[in-house]
């Protein structure tokens, strides 16, 4: 082979082999050389074998990855990707067999492997699709289904959409075009930033791919060949954001077993059969757990009937009970007596689950033909061309030329069906929740001036129920409207903004607070009003905002007209009842609940009081940044986690770094990379990510790029080959 690896002066490979199949060969081996620990992880996450060698802490994602059979739907995709698109089958391969080729030297640099006794093992062809599937599965909000129905059956149905995200919401990428006449060089910029969970090592991979057929630089996910959401050829740049489309349903699914043992489903034509057999999960420090997986004409069974009041009625109709098994634990309904609303069958022996259906699992396709053909386009229209077979997550889409060309899309497969399907769970024997034979039609836009993605309502809207609120998306085009002279190098400052227009509610309630406040607490509330609204790290008013906002979202979650509400989660597996906790539902959507909802105003407005009077009493708070520090997710316990540092920014800043106001200030979700792609001249493009290009604790590349992180710099994407260092051997 004729693969050469370069480095730049913070570690990012740069690879240059004869023609693709190479290049991802030296993918697959550069990536198990810096990161495979990461990969491993990633590939026994997909497989549900984590708990194996993590110990119980995974056994819930475990269960999860079985249930939903992640490792089966990857394998149905490869298979029908290597009938119907050999080369890209082919393509997949050479990356896999790249991995298996590097990992052993990775494993030997990485202490993990030592720590918990992992042996590297070996990826298969469809392991690069199991860990797509495994790091997107959660992607589209499937929990806030459950809370939803949660939510009215515990409240009433005219408040199952109260906590929507649009008030605010947990979603923080952001994406921007700038068209060439509003650029300093005359030729388009393509910035932006998804914010997702900070992992270390990180879930983006900064690297250079280049061969006979293109050379493209780029964030790669680790475990996954090619550039899927953000790259630069040279002549075209695209990048993403989540759509926040709405594409995997909740079936309400009625069982029967049969003397065999075997299971039956009831869907709209009657009984039919359901596939069923046990697997066993290993568990390091633990016995092995025996779960049963089962899978319906809908999809899989990812969990049994809840035992909880309001999703036991919405399982059996009036008078049903039921138990479920804990999670990871062998199934085991108790047969329940139904009087039958709603349709389907009763009487004794008819057991109740919930079923999950998406479109990878229905169609067998992943979209992986996509990935070699961004990396080959010359022009948006290659771009798009390319993305009319994306599948998930459901992406915006914008991207830009040398040509001067533009595009502003969505990307993505989101089935046609009725709307209740896409708000809470749905019976699986009514034919009015099946899924039409086509997709939805794929909104798109012109692009003048400049674009903006956010998550927010606009271009996604036809594909989704809830979305980002639109401080993000405005403020960023107030931003881009104030000059016309766009460069890489002033560019940041979008990134890094940290305005916070979701604070003005809050501030208008305390505003309103004038009368009935102790000397401290008047105190409390004249700094608020004077406070420029910014969430600096080493703003004492920001910290000030925060303290008194964690007061009245904790009250506000006590208070009478939520009690319903504040055990809704325990009857669910505890991997999906982070979202179903009422206190941070309450925080996340305190912009809507302040000024609706079944708390009166007036209670509102004392709730304000007391949270002023509560902080005025207590130690000043702190700058924002003491508190608002980094928590990245690890598989392993960080040693040291008092280590990471404070941060700028909030939920709905444009420095989207989020927390769970009432609860924690620690903030596990930010930008997970920032990039600039310059259409001008690849050379000025930027990039950063949180930490470094190495996986490795130690390596000189393993957190070089933190500081830089910090301060909102970006490092410089270097091309010319002469700047680079060659490794040898």
């Amino acid at each position: 082979m004729s693969i050469e690896v370069y480095r730049d002066a913070w570690g990012v490979p740069h690879l240059r082999a004869a023609d693709p199949d190479e290049l991802a060969f030296a993918q697959g081996r550069t990536t198990a050389q810096d990161r495979a620990w990461q990969l491993e992880v990633e590939r026994h996450r997909a497989q549900g074998t984590s708990a194996a060698f993590l110990g119980a802490a995974e056994l819930d994602w475990d269960v999860f990855a079985r249930r939903t059979r992640l490792a089966d739907t990857a394998r149905r995709c490869y298979e029908r990707l290597a009938r119907e698109d050999a080369p890209t089958a082919a393509w997949v391969r050479a990356y896999v067999a790249g991995v298996n080729d590097g990992l052993a030297e990775g494993a030997r640099r990485a202490p993990e492997f030592a720590t918990t006794g992992l042996v590297p093992g070996r990826w298969e062809p469809w392991t690069p699709l199991a860990v797509w599937l495994s790091t997107h599965i959660l992607f589209a909000g499937l929990p806030t289904k459950l809370w939803r129905e949660e939510v009215a059956l515990r409240l009433g149905e005219e408040w199952a959409e109260l906590f929507a995200t649009d008030g605010p919401g947990t979603s923080g990428s952001n994406g921007w075009l700038v068209t060439g006449d509003r650029t300093e060089s005359g030729a388009a910029l393509v910035a932006g930033d998804p914010h997702r969970f900070i992992e270390a090592p990180g879930v983006y991979q900064q690297i250079r791919l280049a061969c006979s057929s293109y050379d493209v630089v780029g964030l790669a996910v680790p475990g996954v060949p090619g550039l899927a959401h953000f790259g630069h050829t040279g002549p075209v740049a695209w990048a993403i954001t989540n759509a926040m489309a709405d594409y995997q349903d909740l079936y309400r699914e009625r069982l029967r077993r049969l003397p065999d043992g075997g299971l039956d489903a009831y869907g709209p034509d009657g009984w039919s059969p359901a596939t069923v057999h046990t697997e066993t999960v290993e568990v390091a420090g633990a016995e092995p757990v025996v779960i049963e997986v089962i899978e319906t004409d809908r999809g899989p069974v990812i969990f049994d009937a809840v035992a909880g009041a309001g999703a036991a009625a919405a399982m059996t109709g009036p008078g049903a009970s039921g138990t479920v098994a804990g999670p990871g634990a062998s199934r085991s309904v108790a047969p329940v007596e139904t009087s039958g609303a709603g349709g389907g069958p009763v009487g004794d022996g008819v057991l109740h689950a919930v079923s999950l259906r998406h479109p990878p699992r229905v169609t067998g396709d992943l979209g992986f033909g996509t990935l070699p053909a961004l990396l080959r386009a010359r022009t948006v229209a290659d771009v798009d061309s390319a993305l009319d077979g994306w599948v998930e997550p459901v992406n915006v889409v914008l991207a830009a030329d040398t040509g001067g060309g533009t595009l502003h899309r969505t990307a993505g497969h989101v089935p046609v069906r009725h709307r209740a399907n896409s708000l809470r769970t749905v019976p699986a024997w009514d034919p009015a929740h099946a899924w039409g034979p086509a997709p939805a039609p794929l909104p798109r836009a012109e692009v003048t001036g400049h674009a903006v993605m956010a998550n927010a309502r606009g271009l996604a809207a036809p594909l989704g129920i809830e979305f980002a609120p639109p401080h993000r998306a405005d403020r960023i085009d107030a931003l881009l409207g104030a000059h016309d002279r766009w460069t890489p190098e002033n560019t940041p400052a979008v990134h890094t903004d940290t305005d916070n227009p979701s604070a003005a509610r809050l501030l208008a309630a305390v505003e309103r607070a004038a009368s009935g406040l102790s000397p401290a607490a008047s105190a409390v509330r004249d700094r608020l009003l004077a406070w420029d609204r910014r969430m600096d790290a080493e703003s004492t008013g920001a910290g000030l905002y925060a303290a008194v906002r964690g007061a009245v979202v904790r009250r506000l979650a006590a208070h009478e007209a939520f009690a319903a509400l504040r055990d809704a989660h325990t009857p669910y597996p505890a991997l999906l009842r982070p979202w179903l906790v009422l206190g941070p539902r309450v925080a996340f959507a305190l912009e809507t609940l302040l000024v609706a909802g079944p708390v009166p105003a007036g209670d509102v407005d004392r709730i304000v009081r007391e949270a002023l009077d509560e902080t005025g009493s207590g130690e000043p708070p702190a700058a924002w940044g003491v508190t608002h520090r980094l928590a990245p997710w690890q598989a392993l316990p960080d040693p040291d986690d008092e280590h990471w540092p404070g941060l700028g920014g909030d939920h709905d800043c444009v420095l989207s770094t989020s927390s769970v106001p009432g609860w924690t200030d620690r903030s596990g979700r930010a930008s997970a990379a920032r990039y600039v792609w310059d259409l001008a001249d690849r050379e000025r493009s930027r990039w950063i990510v949180p930490l470094g290009a190495s996986g490795v604790p130690g390596d000189p590349h393993h957190r070089d790029q933190l500081p830089l992180w910090l301060r909102g710099d970006l490092a410089p994407v270097t091309t010319d080959w002469h700047h680079l260092t060659k490794e040898q051997g």
